[in-house]
């Protein structure tokens, strides 16, 4: 399945860039159902020996999707 989901996120990547470069830079925001699951995700296809594991804020965003994911998403 994780080889699936690499494929599908170059392709992804490639069309919303147009271009597809290995060995460059890039990022992949991806929507997990726990920390478990990123986290091995991100380790099991990252090409480096220590993956670089973050969370980010949400700041800003779009009224109706925040509060839609306040309600859904437990605290």
């Amino acid at each position: 399945m994780l080889p699936l989901l690499r494929t599908v996120g170059l392709r992804v990547f490639s069309m919303a860039s147009e271009t597809y470069t290995p060995g460059s830079l890039s990022a992949a925001f991806v929507t997990c159902p726990n920390d478990t699951v990123a986290r091995t995700l991100a380790s099991s296809n990252h090409p480096y020996e220590v993956a670089e594991v973050i969370s980010l804020p949400i700041e800003q965003g779009n009224p109706p999707y925040l509060k839609w994911i306040e309600g859904v998403v437990p605290e």
